[in-house]
Parts: structure tokens; sequence; C-alpha cells
């Protein structure tokens, strides 16, 4: 009997890979680090024609064009090339000039180093302490789920002897282990998708 909480995709994927190893396509409105590419109105310059060069290995057909993750790992770049523009034609990255352009420029320009002079930086979207307090907001949120308070929950991050060095109700950590629930209980209601965009200073 299938479980209510068992999950599942409504896109085609390949039964003997891992969720982490099946690659995920976003819409480019979702991912703002996916490079959308057309067909150039201009005479492309030397060594300006490089969709030849492009990694079609791991590709994806969809309605508004051919979906690649060009690379592996943290210097993949996501790029659809968008309905029109063929393999063998001179390309140009679109931009739509709007709040997200920067995320946009910044993912064209990680798409040049990788063609031009590989590999290309790490995807910054995803910083180090970004992954880092990610991973412990779902391992706050998992502790709370189960019934851990948030004291239990503080000990087991933490460790026993730093969370009885302070009053618990008047606790840092007691605040840091709420505001790690409540972030992670935002996240997976959707605010995951913060993820695929650059950090807004606010």
């Amino acid at each position: 009997m299938r479980s209510a909480c068992a999950g599942g995709c409504n896109f085609p994927a390949r039964p003997s890979r891992t969720a982490l190893e099946e690659p995920v396509y976003w819409t480019p409105e979702a991912d703002l680090g996916k490079v959308l590419l057309t067909v150039t109105p201009l005479t492309a310059g030397p060594g300006g024609d490089l969709s030849a060069a492009l990694d079609e290995s791991a590709s994806r057909l969809a309605a508004d064009g051919l979906h690649l993750i060009h690379g592996v790992g943290p210097s993949a770049v996501h790029v659809v090339r968008l309905t029109g523009a063929a393999a063998d034609q001179p390309l140009a990255a679109l931009v739509p000039l709007d709040a997200d352009a920067p995320d946009r420029l910044s993912a064209i320009s990680r798409l040049w180093r990788a063609l031009h002079s590989p590999p290309p930086p790490a995807d910054m979207r995803l910083t180090p302490q970004r992954r880092r307090r990610l991973r412990h907001m779902l391992q706050a949120l998992d502790g709370r789920t189960f019934g851990a308070t948030y004291r239990d929950i503080a000990e087991v991050m933490f460790g026993v002897p730093r969370v009885a060095s302070d009053p618990w109700k008047t606790s840092a950590l007691r605040d840091t282990t709420v505001r790690l629930v409540r972030d992670g209980l935002a996240m997976v209601g959707g605010g995951y998708r913060d993820l695929l965009r650059h950090r807004r200073r606010t």
C-alpha cells in the first residue's frame, strides 16, 4: 500500500537513480541561474559560435525548448536553448531587464567561463554557510515534527553542557532553535524555491 507521504514527481524519472542522482530541471521563471539562449540577430565574432560546445548528455525537451545541464556538480550550469534556436546556430543570451537581471547575468558569466576556460566558478547561490544553516533547519524541523521539545533539539545540535550553561527561558540558543524550526517550516512550505536565487540585501 502506498504511503500518503511517499512523495513522487509529475515528470519522467529513471527508477534506477536515487533522488540525489536524478537531474532536476526547473522552469526559467523559478531558476534564475538558468541561462536562456536564443538565436543571435548579430554576426558572431571570432569564437562566438559556441552552441555546438554545449554538453547535451543531460537534456530534456520541453514546450519552451531544450533544457541542458552543462557540466557536473557545483560547477554545472543550467541552460535552456529556446524553441527555434538550433544547435548549429550562433546563440545569444536573453536577459529580461527586471529585478532578477543580476542573477541571470551571473549565470551567463558562469556559462561563458565554462565554455572558454573551464571549470567555471561554483554556483554561489547556495554558499557553504547557507548550506550549513539549511541542514540545521531541517534537522531542527525533523526533531520538532517527531515530538522533541525545543530544548531537546538544542541539546542534540549544540550539546547538553552548552545548553545548560544559561537559563533556558532566556537562552540565546533557545531563540536560535525556535528560529531554525520556524525557518524550516517555511522552507518545506515552498520557501525552498528561494534557494534558486541569490540572497537579496534587505
